[in-house]
């Protein structure tokens, strides 16, 4: 049963469950109170963001596998389905490509002014130009800067991948939950004066919430760029609407806030700035990036029957 298939999103061949010996049921979303009705006889539940609470587990009377449509698993709660003897699988690795593909476009889009160097022109300053160039943005390169990366799992070495190739120099920061220094990894507060990009790839836990804030802003060079395609509530985003109004940070690209969808208040959303890229919780979802995902999702189901579990999740 998968019980908010629209979360998926559009373009995707559900084909893979087909070939399962299961009778396969698809919700296109589900409200808690839905929820609490759907999951009672089920064996096998699939949840992308659908909350699966200690409470609404003990309504599932058959469950025996809970396959999450993410590699985060903050949406079910774990102890519980240990406690109740349920798997839980997870999916890995499957947005590599489209998650540094999307890092490399902002970081880009950044740099060269491409949003604004496309406005000058629909306003007509091109055509006005005595020059056949029209200077209305500075352009800088990525070769020569300095990257800081904050989470150095599968994204964050294939994000380092890419900025060597642009000619980037890469520094890493020290694991924010680690109590030793690690070899070639530098604390964050000796990394953050050093880098011109900073872009994060780590887990939002008790330990990363508000890891980037007013003091860490502080530390940057003002001509530098944020990027988080991580999770929002790693940044605080009240301290990065101050920092990017009063020009102590150059410019960031956010794809993930701590509200998702946000409401009309959040700092980030309340004034126009041309320095910020804000987008919606989009650099996991191309097309490839989420067919892998519902593969590795029947694969976990499969190796599941077959009594082989696999990508299992525990507290």
């Amino acid at each position: 049963m998968l019980l908010d298939q629209n979360s998926l999103g559009p373009q995707l061949d559900f084909s893979p469950f087909e070939t399962l010996p299961l009778d396969w049921k698809s919700f296109k979303q589900s409200t808690t109170k839905e929820t609490l009705q759907r999951i009672q006889n089920a064996e096998i539940i699939i949840s992308n963001k659908v909350v699966l609470s200690r409470k609404t587990l003990q309504q599932a009377k058959q469950l025996k596998l809970i396959c999450i449509a993410a590699t985060g698993c903050n949406n079910v709660d774990l102890q519980a389905a240990t406690d109740m003897g349920i798997t839980v699988c997870n999916v890995k690795d499957y947005s590599t490509a489209s998650v540094v593909q999307h890092v490399f476009a902002v970081l880009l889009a950044l740099t060269t002014q491409q949003a604004a160097h496309q406005q000058a022109v629909q306003e007509g300053k091109w055509q006005t130009s005595p020059f056949f160039c029209l200077f209305e943005q500075p352009i800088y390169e990525l070769g020569g800067k300095t990257l800081g990366i904050v989470g150095y799992g599968t994204l964050g070495k294939a994000v380092a991948h890419v900025a060597s190739a642009f000619g980037m120099k890469v520094l890493l920061a020290q694991r924010p939950d680690s109590s030793s220094a690690q070899p070639n990894r530098l604390p964050l507060h000796q990394l953050l004066p050093q880098v011109d990009v900073l872009s994060l790839h780590c887990p939002l836990t008790p330990v990363t919430q508000n890891l980037i804030g007013t003091n860490e802003l502080a530390l940057m060079k003002p001509s530098a760029l944020l990027i988080n395609t991580a999770r929002g509530g790693i940044v605080d985003e009240h301290a990065l609407a101050t920092a990017l109004q009063n020009g102590t940070l150059a410019g960031a690209a956010i794809d993930v806030l701590s509200q998702e969808p946000p409401g009309n208040r959040n700092p980030l959303l309340q004034k126009n700035n041309p320095n910020l890229i804000l987008t919606p919780h989009v650099a996991w979802a191309s097309v490839e990036s989420r067919q892998r995902l519902l593969q590795q999702l029947a694969q976990n189901i499969a190796a599941f029957l077959n009594g082989t579990p696999r990508n299992v999740v525990t507290p």
